[in-house]
């Protein structure tokens, strides 16, 4: 059954989300909101339960129970090409990028354009380099030729492809794993730079992080998971840094 909302429904909605791994509770009973157009910082410290609840909204994971609805509709995300298909990118710490393969060949992995001559099909190159090269002009990156191995990008640049390479397949929601780890400060900048010029372009963000400061400036909200248990869900100007940091330690309840 859908859920009535009073005016646009939120892009998702995790409600009552509980999961377990035989005697384990991963999550119990969270509710987990992200607005249309917001950027949702999810923290917790290792272990709080951040990974589990984004596996379960990607289709890894199946919760124990609970319900999740995407625009207003209630769905069962079996698989991660059912929540790609949805609209929902992830962009994983690892960026499950091949370092000898092309930024191209990377840009369409598993999403190649193809040209069909009678019977014969061939992956069409010449599109998809040009493709490739016009979203990181977007996005702010020069690189020789699309042809340049991924191996050659430095951490930063190759955030950069993943989340360009998301926003070209059109997704509605974008989750961002830890994004910022192993980065010069430079390369910090950018990518959160880039997390709000996808907000401008429409999308809605998930950012997954246990740093604080990271997130502080671009998120406009922040849900606390601690021990799999919500903490809470605040405004962006209600805490501060150090009364988030607070909250994720458990040194003090809000």
């Amino acid at each position: 059954m859908d859920l009535h909302w009073d005016g646009e429904p939120p892009i998702v909605h995790m409600e009552n989300i509980t999961k377990r791994f035989g005697s384990i509770v991963a999550l119990d009973n969270v509710t987990f909101t992200v607005e249309r157009h917001q950027v949702m910082a999810l923290l917790g410290d290792n272990g709080a339960g951040k990974s589990t609840l984004i596996k379960i909204l990607t289709g890894v994971h199946r919760p124990t129970s609970g319900r999740i609805y995407f625009e207003g509709k209630l769905v069962n995300i079996e698989s991660p090409r059912q929540a790609r298909d949805l609209g929902i990118e992830t962009v994983y710490q690892d960026l499950a990028l091949v370092d000898l393969m092309s930024i191209t060949r990377n840009f369409f992995l598993g999403r190649e354009l193809t040209r069909r001559v009678g019977p014969l099909e061939w992956l069409d190159m010449k599109q998809m380099d040009h493709a490739t090269a016009e979203v990181l002009r977007d996005i702010g990156i020069t690189v020789r030729s699309p042809r340049e191995r991924v191996g050659k990008l430095s951490g930063g640049e190759r955030q950069s492809v993943a989340i360009g390479r998301a926003m070209y397949f059109g997704a509605k929601l974008l989750i961002l794993d830890e994004p910022t780890s192993a980065l010069s400060v430079a390369e910090t900048r950018r990518v959160l730079d880039h997390i709000l010029e996808v907000k401008e372009k429409g999308l809605s963000v998930i950012f997954i992080t246990h740093n604080v400061y990271h997130v502080y400036e671009v998120a406009d909200a922040y849900t606390i998971l601690r021990h799999g248990k919500k903490v809470g869900t605040y405004r962006k100007g209600e805490l501060s840094v150090n009364d988030i940091a607070d909250l994720i330690t458990g040194v003090r309840e809000k």
